[in-house]
């Protein structure tokens, strides 16, 4: 007669195993979305370009109003639509992230797999959304007449730093909306607050400018800070200065972020299935 061993957590050892042996999984859930986001829509993959166009329109508009000139640098516009690219990405990953388990409730309830799964589809799902954004700024840096140099070659780390920003507080927003249903209206006003709290109408230059140094410091805590001048720099050289000292400190918020987010989703998802 065989005897049957349950060993005490060997769930919890085999985690991160289990997340490659379900990897089938995590391409059908971000092929899935993919499909399900442009599912009955006039215009398809179009919006992916419309809303950054008509918000870099908007934005660069509203620097010339309040006297942001070109002078000797890159355009306006190529400035604003830098900065939307990896705020689009963010803020549709973030908000994709933070609905990802109440939107697969029924999934979840019934089938055990690795949650995290779940959050990091939603923000690859969203990074096609930012492929074709980064077409509309390529085609908009030709209209300019505006090369990029060698910078760009750098471009790859700061969209880690990007995924990994929003990856981070998705962990977190994704676990605290199980629990708590009220941050599916939080989730919204932070989207739309944070835009104004990061560097995307006016650059971070601009900003340390008029408020100063000490200011730029507690600025700086917002990770997007580094992200958005990272890619300002990568695309448009040199004549839009970077912070190394700021992107150390977006670096070592997103690790935080990353670290914590992770462990408090571990910590919560023994209850997705009871609470959702």
């Amino acid at each position: 007669m065989q005897e049957l061993l349950i060993e005490n957590g060997r769930a919890e050892k085999n985690y991160w195993r289990d997340l490659w042996r379900y990897r089938e999984l995590f391409y059908f859930l971000a092929w899935r979305d993919i499909l399900v986001r442009y599912k009955q829509t006039t215009i398809g993959v179009a919006w992916a370009v419309v809303r950054p166009l008509l918000a870099t329109v908007v934005f660069t508009v509203i620097g010339k109003v309040a006297g942001m000139t070109d002078s000797d640098g890159p355009p306006r516009a190529l400035i604003v639509m830098a900065a939307m690219l990896p705020w689009q990405f963010f803020s549709t990953a973030m908000t994709e992230a933070s609905n990802s388990l109440v939107g697969n409730a029924n999934l979840i309830s019934k089938v055990y797999f690795p949650r995290l799964i779940v959050p990091a589809g939603a923000v690859i799902t969203s990074f096609v959304d930012f492929l074709i954004t980064l077409g509309l700024m390529a085609l908009m840096m030709v209209w300019y007449r505006f090369l990029p140099d060698w910078h760009l070659a750098v471009l790859p780390l700061f969209i880690l730093l990007a995924f990994g920003a929003a990856f981070g507080i998705g962990l977190w927003l994704c676990a605290l909306n199980v629990e708590y249903r009220d941050f599916r209206y939080i989730v919204p006003f932070i989207v739309q607050f944070g835009i104004y709290v990061s560097p995307v109408i006016f650059t971070n230059e601009e900003i340390k400018r008029k408020l100063g140094e000490t200011f730029s410091k507690f600025y700086a805590l917002n990770p997007m800070v580094g992200v958005i001048d990272g890619f300002q720099w990568c695309l448009l050289g040199a004549r839009v200065p970077l912070n190394l000292q700021e992107i150390f400190t977006s670096v070592a918020v997103v690790v935080a972020l990353l670290f914590t987010g992770t462990w408090y989703f571990r910590k919560m998802e023994r209850t997705f299935a009871d609470v959702i």
